[in-house]
């Protein structure tokens, strides 16, 4: 081989490797964000339109509510036990047995006669989003130093959040077109043929497993860094806020608004293309001037966005609601990186697995109130969503320190 074409495919590699630093991958970091992509194309086809699936199945708004209470349930004490099981059977074999476990709840879904069923399935689809996200969290930590975890976060958020811009548009335009329930279907079965391309990327993550000392769980929480205690408070606030609407917006845009499904699909995905728009700028600012103001700005979008569904009078109010849902995504990446950054190294699954378990038992009630408050006035669940979403912003504010947040 020549000495130019030599040196050219050298420095074509050297970029490559450049361009690999400056996004926070490595093999390990691509081979599970490619594995969340690969199976949220398929997840996401389906997930928005899932309570009026539920509504279809014979469901009643309380509940589509109660469904969301369950999920909420579920995702908090899934984390732990996710968390337990990739710091013990290591990332790879624990990722593999998440996606066999999800794969059971997508195969109910797809055959559930009445919407009983979907609670069943919910019980093994909560599998992947729920147990696998430790795991997740804990391969950036452990496959990147602490400066480029934001900037690895960023690559996996934006893997996951494409799909959640795209596949909605797809799935309401397969319901629009074979409708509902037999739309649905055929997104289910797209959703397991994904899953089996997802387990051979996951086959590629190589991550040893580490020995450390063992802890209880009460050994975990005593572990946790105040600033990260601070944090989760006001998580815990913020998430209560998302509770008690998240589940009913495709209720009252659909049924109130009357906005179709495929429109509502379009809103999905102007909310998604809005967070992957502002995730790589905002990961850089906040490099330079800190992690706190994108955080309180991620906090106060939480809080402004149900207000906005609720207040919007037609479509084009509605795409600036979901253009503010998607700031909701603005400084997480900081807030992943923060939480990484307090645990140590043996503990990373657990540590992340304990914090999620504490977030998500505290709100799990928020979906079955918004039900009642449904009852009330639909506009109901979504106001108060906003005081609560604005009283985490303060909490968050006034507690955690700078310091904690760059």
């Amino acid at each position: 081989m020549p000495v130019k074409n030599r040196r050219d495919i050298s420095e074509t590699a050297a970029r490559r490797e450049r361009v690999a630093e400056s996004l926070g991958l490595n093999r390990n970091v691509a081979a599970a964000s490619a594995a969340v992509f690969l199976i949220g194309m398929g997840e996401e086809l389906w997930k928005k339109f899932l309570p009026k699936y539920l509504e279809a199945l014979g469901a009643t708004a309380f509940t589509v509510g109660l469904f969301g209470t369950a999920k909420d349930f579920l995702d908090a004490i899934y984390q732990y036990p996710g968390g337990w099981l990739a710091d013990h059977l290591g990332r790879r074999r624990a990722f593999l047995f998440f996606i066999a476990l999800a794969c059971i709840g997508y195969l109910i879904y797809l055959f559930s006669p009445s919407w009983p069923f979907l609670f069943a399935g919910l019980v093994f689809a909560m599998a992947w989003n729920s147990m696998a996200s430790p795991a997740i969290f804990a391969v950036i930590g452990d496959a990147l130093p602490r400066e480029r975890r934001a900037a690895g976060f960023t690559v996996q958020s934006l893997l996951k959040r494409v799909p959640m811009a795209l596949s909605p548009l797809i799935g309401g335009m397969v319901i629009s077109a074979l409708g509902l329930v037999s739309g649905i279907r055929l997104s289910l079965t797209i959703t397991l043929a994904l899953t089996v391309i997802a387990v051979l990327t996951v086959m590629m993550i190589n991550i040893p497993l580490e020995v450390g000392e063992s802890a209880s769980i009460v050994g975990v929480w005593r572990s946790f860094h105040a600033g990260l205690k601070r944090l989760l408070i006001s998580d815990i606030i913020i998430r209560t806020c998302e509770g008690l609407a998240e589940v009913l917006i495709v209720l009252y845009v659909t049924n109130i608004l009357r906005v179709s499904l495929s429109r509502f699909g379009a809103l999905v995905a102007v909310q998604m293309i809005t967070s992957i728009l502002v995730y790589i700028p905002a990961a850089r600012i906040a490099d330079r001037v800190g992690r706190k103001p994108f955080v309180i700005a991620t906090f106060l979008s939480f809080a402004l966005f149900p207000v906005a569904v609720a207040m919007a009078k037609g479509f084009a109010m509605l795409v600036v609601a979901f253009i503010i849902g998607g700031l909701r995504e603005i400084g997480e990446p900081s807030r992943k990186a923060m939480i990484v950054d307090f645990a140590q190294s043996h503990l990373r699954a657990r540590s992340v697995g304990l914090y999620y378990l504490v977030r998500s038992l505290s709100i799990t009630p928020a979906a079955a109130m918004g039900g009642l408050l449904w009852n009330i006035n639909p506009q109901v669940p979504f106001l108060c969503a906003g005081v609560v979403g604005l009283i985490g912003v303060i909490v968050f504010a006034a507690t955690v320190e700078e310091r904690y947040a760059g």
